[in-house]
Parts: structure tokens; sequence; C-alpha cells
């Protein structure tokens, strides 16, 4: 394990615990209301977790910051995948030398040219990615239009509209990944 990977999950555990026993000293938890089974079939608050009815602040806070921190190790897997999963190595013959002439005349001026130029890939790997991915976002569209028209049975928006949404975002990572050239341009700087 890394230095910095053991650096910053020290941090987070530092920031953490003393947020988490705070949030722990929250008001109980508050009675489920439910619907009359006598009357009808629904189930509105029915899902596959168990959740609390009733959170107080603090544990929203601590919920929040758990969230955020999980959405930055997600960033940093997705740059760190775009960087390094797909990409030729640094020692591959397709990177354009310092100075090199890429064909691509708006990229270079006088002040500024191109450092390192790798096309994409274009692998099939990428197409079925990004196939899957549209499918998977197409699916969850139409499974959240399905809660929508359904009477009374919302528990589930959050989590189709979650899975529509993570699943654009990751056909954009893969297009980026499979799709995009590499380029570094360096630039000339007056200060």
């Amino acid at each position: 394990m890394r230095k910095e990977t053991v650096t910053i999950g020290v941090v987070l555990l530092a920031v953490l615990l003393p947020m988490w026993y705070i949030g722990l000293q929250g008001e109980p938890p508050a009675e489920e209301i439910e619907i009359d089974q006598s009357v009808t079939e629904m189930q509105p608050l029915a899902g596959f977790v168990d959740t609390p009815n009733k959170l107080s602040p603090s544990q929203v806070g601590v919920i929040v910051w758990v969230a955020l921190f999980g959405l930055v190790g997600v960033l940093s897997g997705a740059h760190r995948f775009m960087n390094e999963a797909v990409r030729p190595d640094d020692d591959a013959d397709a990177a354009v030398a310092d100075g090199g002439r890429v064909g691509l005349p708006w990229f270079q001026t006088e002040s500024r040219w191109v450092v390192e130029y790798h096309d994409s890939s274009d692998a099939i790997e990428g197409i079925v990615v990004m196939g899957g991915l549209t499918i998977l976002a197409i699916v969850f569209a139409a499974l959240f239009t399905g809660e929508y028209l359904t009477l009374a049975r919302t528990q589930y928006f959050g989590i189709y509209a979650a899975g529509m949404f993570l699943s654009l975002a990751a056909s954009t990572i893969a297009y980026y990944a499979w799709f995009m050239p590499h380029v570094e341009v360096a630039e000339q700087r007056g200060h």
C-alpha cells in the first residue's frame, strides 16, 4: 500500500470518527407510519434497505461527509482509469517527441506546441462498454419512468435516477478513455 493512500485513510478516519460519535448522539428514531393493509396492498415505504425514519442534523452531516469522501474516491478512481488503463505507456512509439508535428495546426502557435500525442485506441472493448452503458442508462430511465407512472410507488426514484446518471457518467469516462486522443501541450507564458 502506498504511503499517500495510508495518509488519506488516516485523515479520513480522524475526521469521520468524531463526527460519527457526535452523529450517534442525535434524536431517537421516530415511529414508522404505515398504511392500513386491510384497505390496500400498497407499501410505499417498503424497500430493500432498512433506513431510519428520522435523522438529526448531525447524522445528516455525517452522511453527507461520507458521501462526499466517497465521491472524491470515485472521481480519483475514474481519473486513474482514464489515464492508466487505456492509454499507452510512456515508452510507446506512438508518442510525438518534444517539438514534433502532429498535423493539427490549431494545436500549435508561436508560444504553444505539442509535447506528447497519442491517438485514440478505438478498441472494440470501448464500443462494447459504451453500448452496455447506453443500454444500462436506457433501462434505468425506463424504470424511473415506470416508477413515476405507477400509483404511490416512489421509493425507488433515487435508485433509478442514480443508476441512470452514473451509467451516463461512466459512458462519458469510457468515451474519453477509448475514443479521445491524449495530448500534452506546452505553452510559454509571460509573467
